[in-house]
């Protein structure tokens, strides 16, 4: 039936090929589970080559070349961590929203001078970025570090 309305509105053409960003985003339709659990895995992987990456910056010879190649697929990893749970054109389109605008700042933040600390809290805003995508997440965190605390 759809095909014959199709047929008589006369939009039954060749249709145009889809661009990357709409295969990216019909290809992604994982279920919630598989989303948290590539989201989990990805974030750890890159987080392990981000702070891996400056420890390995004091080996003679190839430290930089080492902490360039680890601190960059760390950032790859955990970018791409985040797609799992939104959507690679979702996560583009809320990346500046207002609860999220000062995340996004420190992570894209960089100083080559402090690479320790900044490393520590690009890991901690990418956390903290990631977590906006779970429901009631951020919440439940703030709960148990405010109980930690007192």
């Amino acid at each position: 039936m759809d095909k014959l309305k199709s047929v008589l509105n006369g939009t039954d053409g060749p249709k145009e090929p889809p661009n990357i960003l709409q295969a990216a985003n019909e290809a992604s339709t994982l279920s919630w589970g598989t989303r948290v659990k590539g989201f989990i895995g990805c974030f750890v992987i890159g987080v392990i080559c981000t702070v891996l990456g400056p420890c390995l910056l004091f080996i003679p010879k190839i430290g930089i070349l080492l902490f360039i190649i680890f601190y960059t697929f760390g950032n790859i990893f955990s970018l791409c961590s985040t797609m799992f749970l939104m959507g690679p054109i979702k996560q583009l389109k809320r990346m500046c929203d207002k609860t999220r605008a000062l995340a996004t700042t420190i992570m894209l933040w960089k100083n080559f001078g402090l690479a320790l600390l900044f490393c520590i809290l690009q890991c901690i805003a990418l956390a903290w970025y990631g977590l906006s995508y779970i429901p009631f997440i951020r919440d439940a965190v703030l709960k148990v570090i405010m109980m930690c605390v007192k």
